[in-house]
């Protein structure tokens, strides 16, 4: 049997002295959607930031395709997209620019590329604006504009719902169903109930004991 392509192992976290989750066991493969619930405080932030090799755990470790992740960090760009809270954009920049310079990072995308993504998330007409005109929710827009240009296989994305009109969650969530019926992978917090849930959605709650999927 293969291993998953990514997996916590007796996963720890601590911060500020505080010990927010511990013995933590998760693991995804292609076509699993995972929802980290759990009060303010639990660690579901923390715990994101864990799998995307962005912290070091208390205890424990975290495997991609096996190995663990500060073996390979050359590769987790390829591997990984990491959307946080904060939309995360330049507000002097137009969102064809806030694009372009974020896809540079790691594998540059055309001109013609970005204006689809941003024609994608309903943003057709505001590639060249300063972002910082934009409302809340178009800025979201912009910083998910991202889902349609990174081919990485697993996206972790930190309450990607936020400030989204009714449209841009139902295409947000036929956006991720989609990617995991095609074999691809996310991790995600949000307080939004989904109501498109693929075949391999599942929940792991935090802040109910030592730790667990669900």
């Amino acid at each position: 049997m293969s291993s998953p392509f990514l997996e916590a192992v007796a996963l720890s976290c601590e911060r500020d002295w505080r010990l927010l989750f511990e013995g933590l066991e998760l693991n995804l493969s292609p076509g699993d959607m995972l929802q980290i619930a759990g009060p303010n405080g639990s660690g579901k932030t923390s715990l994101l930031r864990l799998l995307c090799g962005l912290m070091p755990p208390t205890s424990g470790e975290v495997r991609l395709k096996g190995r663990t992740l500060h073996s390979q960090r050359g590769d987790l760009a390829r591997n990984l997209l990491w959307i946080g809270h904060a939309a995360g954009i330049k507000g002097l920049l137009s969102p064809e620019e806030n694009l372009a310079w974020l896809a540079a990072l790691h594998q540059a995308a055309s001109r013609e590329a970005i204006w689809s993504a941003l024609a994608a998330v309903g943003l057709r007409g505001f590639e060249d604006v300063p972002c910082h005109t934009l409302s809340a929710g178009q800025q979201r827009r912009v910083a998910l504009a991202r889902l349609y240009l990174n081919p990485a296989p697993l996206w972790v994305l930190d309450e990607p719902f936020t400030a989204l009109d009714r449209q841009g969650v139902a295409q947000l969530e036929a956006h991720l169903a989609d990617h995991c019926h095609a074999g691809g992978m996310v991790v995600l917090t949000t307080h939004h109930s989904l109501g498109l849930r693929p075949e391999g959605y599942r929940v792991l709650e935090l802040g109910c004991g030592r730790g667990g999927q669900g």
